[in-house]
C-alpha cells in the first residue's frame, strides 16, 4: 500500500491552516500545518512531504525564504504559494523561483484541491525525469521496442505476448506515427517465426496493380513491361511474416484476392493458372475506421471480418502521457550514441513542455523533436531553447509578464500579443497537418483544404523546412 501524500500547510493564521488541512484530509491526503516558516523547516527536516503550501508574508521566515530553502534542500517537494496580497509581479517572481503554483486568497476548496492535484502530478514528472537521468541500461535486452509503463501500453504488450506464439492474423489500429510497425515486429520477434524473414509493405504508396504484382508476383508477359518471371513478397516470405500497413488503401479486387489467400493459403501469380501454397503469417494495420468504410462500401465486409481476428488498438501518445519521458530518453540515448554527445537528460522546463504538448504526430514526431534537440544542445541538459517546435510560445509568455505603463503601451502590447498568438496558431496548424501526413506537403495541403502553393507559402512564412529528420519520419519510430 502506498502512503497517502503528505501535505504541509504554512500560514500564521491558524484558522486558514485548519481549514486547509480539513479540506485536504477529506480528499485522502495526510495534512499537517505550521504557523511560521521556522517551525515548518524543522518539520521538513524530520518528515517527508510531497507538497508544501506556504503563505507569502509571515513574521518568522516568510514564504520566499521557505521556497528558496525547499528548492535547495528538497527539490522534489512542490511548493504552492498563497497570499492575500496578490499581484502579477509577486506571482511572476515566485514562479521564477520555482513555485509550481500561485493561489490568491480567498480561494475555494475546489481551487485548493485542484492545485494540489496538479502539484502532485508535477512531482511525479520530476521524479520520473530524475530516475531516467540516473537510468542504467537493462542487463537483458527486451524482445520488443514498446517503451512505457502506462496501463494502455501495458495492455498492448500483454496482447502482443499472448498472440505472438500463435499463427493468428493480427489487425493493428493506430494513428499515424504511433508505432504500428513496431507492434508487427514485436509479434514476429516473439513468435516461432522469429528466425525467418519479416516483410513490411506500405499499401498506401503503391497502386493496386503494382501492389498485386509485388505481393503475388507475375509471369513473363502478364502485362506491359513484365519481361521475366518475378516472385512476389508472399513467396519470398514463405515461413515468415508479412506486414501490410495502411490496408484501408487496398482496392476491393485485391482485398478479394487477399481474402482467398487467408482462407486457403494459396495464391495465383499474375498471368499464371497454377495456384501456389505457402505458409505466411499476415499482420495488418490501419489508421482508419474500417467499420465505417464497410458501411460506405469502401471496404469488403467479408475481408474485414476475416482480418479482425485479433485487433490491437495502439493508443496515441496524448492518451499515455506517462510514457512520453521514457520514450524521449530512449531516443535521446540513441541520438547521443550516433552523434557522440554526452547529454544526461532534459531540464525541468523542457520536461514540462514535452509533457504538455499533444503530439499530433505521436511517437514519430517526438523522435524527430528529440533528434533536433540533441543536434542543437550544447550542454549536458536539453532546455527549451533546444526545442524549436515550442520556441514561439516563449515570446508570448514573456509579453504576458510585462506590465504596460501607459495606455498607448497597452494598445501596442495587445496588438503584438494578438499577432504572435495568430502566428503561433498558424504555425501549429501547419506543423500539425505535416505531422499527420508524414511531412508530405501535397497530402497535408489536401487534408487541410488549402492549395499546395498557399500551404507552401505558409511554410515559408514560418520558416518550416523539410529537414532531413522530417524525411526520415516515413521510416517510423
Amino acid at each position: 500500500m502506498r502512503p497517502n501524500p503528505r501535505i504541509l500547510i504554512i500560514d500564521d493564521e491558524q484558522r486558514i491552516c485548519r481549514n486547509c488541512a480539513k479540506i485536504l484530509a477529506k480528499s485522502g491526503y495526510e495534512a499537517c500545518y505550521a504557523l511560521n516558516g521556522h517551525d515548518a523547516l524543522k518539520m521538513m527536516d524530520e518528515n517527508r512531504f510531497y507538497v508544501v503550501i506556504t503563505d507569502l508574508k509571515m513574521s518568522r521566515v516568510g514564504g520566499m525564504e521557505v521556497l528558496l530553502r525547499v528548492k535547495e534542500n528538497y527539490p522534489d517537494i512542490q511548493v504552492i504559494v498563497i497570499t492575500g496580497y496578490a499581484s502579477v509581479a509577486s506571482a511572476v517572481e515566485v514562479m521564477k523561483m520555482g513555485a509550481c503554483d500561485y493561489l490568491p486568497k480567498p480561494f475555494t476548496p475546489h481551487e485548493l484541491r485542484a492545485v494540489v492535484r496538479q502539484a502532485l502530478d508535477q512531482r511525479e514528472i520530476f521524479l520520473q525525469n530524475h530516475r531516467l537521468i540516473q537510468r542504467k541500461k537493462p542487463s537483458k535486452p527486451i524482445s520488443h521496442q514498446l517503451i512505457g509503463s502506462s496501463p494502455k501500453i501495458d495492455k498492448v504488450i500483454t496482447m502482443v505476448e499472448k498472440v505472438a506464439p500463435t499463427d493468428a492474423t493480427v489487425l493493428v489500429y493506430g494513428e499515424s506515427g504511433t508505432g504500428k510497425e513496431l507492434i508487427a515486429r514485436a509479434v514476429h520477434a516473439n513468435s516461432k517465426r522469429n528466425k525467418t524473414v519479416f516483410f513490411a509493405v506500405d499499401c498506401g504508396t503503391l497502386s493496386n496493380n503494382l501492389l498485386e504484382s509485388e505481393l503475388f508476383g507475375h509471369k513473363k508477359g502478364s502485362f506491359t513491361g513484365a519481361h521475366k518471371d518475378k516472385d512476389g513478397i508472399f513467396k519470398r516470405a514463405d515461413g515468415g511474416t508479412v506486414f501490410l500497413d495502411e490496408i484501408s488503401n487496398i482496392g476491393l479486387e485485391v482485398q478479394g484476392k487477399l481474402l482467398r489467400f487467408l482462407e486457403t493459403r494459396e495464391f495465383l501469380m499474375l498471368g499464371d493458372t497454377r495456384p501456389q501454397k505457402i505458409d505466411v503469417r499476415l499482420i495488418l494495420a490501419t489508421n482508419k475506421n474500417l467499420t465505417e468504410m464497410v458501411a460506405q462500401n469502401l471496404f469488403r465486409e467479408d475481408f474485414y471480418y476475416r482480418i479482425d481476428v485479433y485487433p490491437i488498438i495502439l493508443p496515441p501518445l496524448r492518451e499515455r502521457r506517462m510514457d512520453i519521458l521514457p520514450i524521449a530518453y530512449h531516443f535521446l540515448e540513441q541520438f547521443c550514441h550516433q552523434l557522440d554527445k554526452k547529454i544526461k537528460g532534459f531540464d525541468d522546463d523542457a520536461v514540462h513542455r514535452l509533457m504538455a504538448f499533444d503530439w499530433p504526430g505521436n511517437v514519430r514526431q517526438l523522435k524527430n523533436v528529440v533528434e533536433r534537440a540533441t543536434i542543437l544542445c550544447e550542454s549536458n541538459r536539453i532546455s527549451l531553447k533546444d526545442l524549436p517546435l515550442f520556441a514561439d510560445i516563449e515570446d508570448i509568455g514573456q509579453l504576458l509578464e510585462c506590465t504596460p505603463a501607459t495606455n498607448e503601451e497597452l494598445k501596442r502590447m495587445k496588438k503584438e500579443i494578438r499577432q504572435k498568438a495568430v502566428q503561433r496558431v498558424e504555425k501549429n496548424f501547419i506543423l500539425n497537418a505535416l505531422a499527420k501526413s508524414d511531412w508530405n506537403v501535397t497530402q497535408a495541403a489536401k487534408k487541410t483544404g488549402l492549395q499546395r502553393t498557399n500551404f507552401h507559402n505558409l511554410m515559408k512564412k514560418h520558416k518550416i523546412i523539410r529537414h532531413q529528420a522530417h524525411r526520415n519520419e516515413k521510416n517510423g519510430p
